[in-house]
């Protein structure tokens, strides 16, 4: 991979961080709703089909990304109350603990369903 590119993947995702925290510094839901986009997987779909990837890798990546979205979503909903009652960074801590767990949960239940996300 060249150097050009690789600087051209970086430059492009840390361009969408920037656009969504400066949103939401302007506004709460347009920050909120350009931050729940999937910009991500879209712009990794794109670079894969840009690199040659074989096309059952490509669809494959949209296929795990939406099962490991699921169980993140719960915690968002807990955030602001964590956030009133613990300060930022305990929050945080915890939020990202939630996430862990609901994760592992959620795994652990579709696997007796036969889809393995670990």
């Amino acid at each position: 991979m060249s150097w050009p590119y690789l600087a051209a993947k970086y430059l492009s995702t840390a361009a969408v961080i920037v656009l969504v925290s400066e949103l939401a510094k302007r506004s709460d839901r347009l920050g909120a709703l350009v931050a729940s986009l999937p910009l991500v997987t879209l712009m990794v779909l794109i670079w894969l089909h840009l690199e040659h990837q074989a096309p059952e890798r490509i669809t494959l990546h949209a296929w795990y990304t939406f099962w490991y979205v699921l169980p993140t979503l719960p915690p968002f909903l807990l955030f602001p109350w964590l956030y009133q009652n613990l300060g930022f960074w305990l929050a945080l801590g915890a939020f990202i603990l939630l996430i862990l767990g609901c994760f592992l949960i959620f795994a652990v239940v579709l696997r007796s369903f036969g889809l393995e996300l670990l």
